[in-house]
């Protein structure tokens, strides 16, 4: 649970970290083929894809735009870094653990680089600046909608539902 009563950095960074949880959540307990189940056809949208795109999010937002990074994307290095709408797809041979331990490394990078910036603090999208508060609301956005996709795929593989 976010805190209620709390400063604004401590705020976004407590729902931040609720839905990042969330959707760890959505993952537990669950091998590698329940994971790979896709929503409904003709979609081919899973937990795993879910939690690469995460992953290529994390990466976008606070390592390319926020930090200025030059890292390319994660599961298609071909692909347009300034387009993070990658990491749906799945690899032959992709695991739930595997993109699990990925997008946990891109989240501790985002605490890096976060750690000593302040919410005024800018990064560059589309050759404006963008302030790490707007990119943290982002965040929540990005991840609330998401987990509801996540909910709705766990729901379908095992009838489990709710956070």
């Amino acid at each position: 649970m976010p805190p209620l009563n709390a400063d604004e950095r401590t705020v976004l960074e407590g729902w931040l970290d609720f839905h990042r949880t969330t959707l760890a959540m959505k993952c537990e307990g669950l091998d590698d083929e329940q994971a790979a189940v896709a929503s409904v056809p003709p979609s081919g949208f899973t937990l795993i894809g879910l939690v690469q795109h995460m992953a290529e999010v994390e990466r976008n937002w606070f390592r390319r735009v926020f930090a200025g990074e030059q890292a390319p994307p994660i599961y298609d290095p071909q692909a347009d870094p300034s387009a993070p709408e990658g990491g749906f797809e799945l690899a032959e041979g992709a695991t739930l653990r595997d993109a699990l331990t990925t997008w946990h490394a891109e989240i501790a990078r985002a605490r890096e680089h976060c750690a000593d910036r302040a919410l005024t603090d800018t990064g560059r999208f589309m050759e404006q600046d963008v302030s790490l508060r707007w990119i943290y609301v982002h965040m929540i956005e990005e991840y609330a909608r998401h987990n509801g996709h996540a909910d709705l795929l766990r729901e379908r593989i095992d009838g489990t539902t709710g956070v």
